[in-house]
């Protein structure tokens, strides 16, 4: 049943189009992940966790691949790239996934909270990535 389900998680993938080049196709699946992952933050452990894939992730799979291939990556740096996109990817939702705010609470009202710990004169960078980035703004 957790393979099925496993399984399932990768239909909601938006699969790369192979004849797409690489760096868009690449992109738009990682954010097509990431949504996902978003949606059901149980499921990063879980197809991490299984020995047998089934057909949803297998053609995830290849799909992937044959969009690197048919873009000039050879077998090893395909491998490589995809590797390195999925770390990539779950590593933001993991890290995501475990940001101490507050049920429903916003970045915003997050470091509105903290805000007092950063003296500007002290972590002047910190400040003004918060004001630039954060502050009134749709931060995710």
């Amino acid at each position: 049943m957790l393979t099925g389900l496993a399984n399932w998680t990768f239909t909601q993938i938006e699969l790369p189009d192979p004849q797409q080049p690489w760096r868009p196709a690449m992109s738009e699946r990682a954010a097509s992940a990431r949504r996902m992952l978003a949606r059901h933050p149980w499921a990063l452990g879980l197809i991490e966790s299984r020995r047998a894939p089934g057909p949803a992730l297998l053609r995830h799979h290849e799909t992937v691949l044959a969009c690197l291939r048919r873009n000039g990556f050879s077998v090893a740096l395909a491998a490589h790239a995809f590797s390195a996109i999925d770390a990539y990817v779950y590593g933001f939702v993991l890290s995501g996934l475990n940001l101490p705010f507050g049920a429903g609470e916003s970045a915003e009202e997050f470091v509105t909270g903290i805000r007092e710990l950063l003296p500007a004169d002290k972590y002047p960078h910190l400040v003004e990535m918060i004001g630039e980035q954060v502050l009134g703004k749709d931060y995710a």
